[in-house]
């Protein structure tokens, strides 16, 4: 018995490392919206993607809660404000550069 053992153990190493799948936004939209159509159960979506059904129902569920976000207003006032950072600091670079190049041509 304590040969058996150890032999499964030995052996579970020669199997490898099961590496996990990412995939992409595109293709969890896509699932996910296919199972917010209810046209078709998660299972069989699952199945047909080589999906555990979990998965599927998690991003479901994400999509669900998160679709609100498509329709904010919010987000094109933030980028104006955004741009207006960016513009300064590119500003303060350019200063900060020109100065550093003028103190270096007096070195040399």
């Amino acid at each position: 018995m304590v040969f058996l053992a150890c032999s499964f153990l030995k052996g579970a190493g020669v199997m490898g490392k099961r590496t996990r799948r990412n995939h992409s936004p595109a293709f969890k939209a896509k699932v996910a919206l296919e199972a917010l159509r209810e046209q078709e159960s998660v299972a069989e979506i699952a199945r047909r993607y080589k999906l555990h059904a979990n998965v599927v129902a998690n991003w479901k569920r994400q999509l669900a809660e998160n679709v609100e976000r498509a329709f904010e207003t919010g987000g094109e006032h933030d980028g104006a404000e955004r741009e207006g950072e960016l513009l300064q600091k590119i500003g303060e670079l350019t200063v900060e550069r020109d100065f550093l190049a003028k103190g270096l041509g007096r070195l040399r």
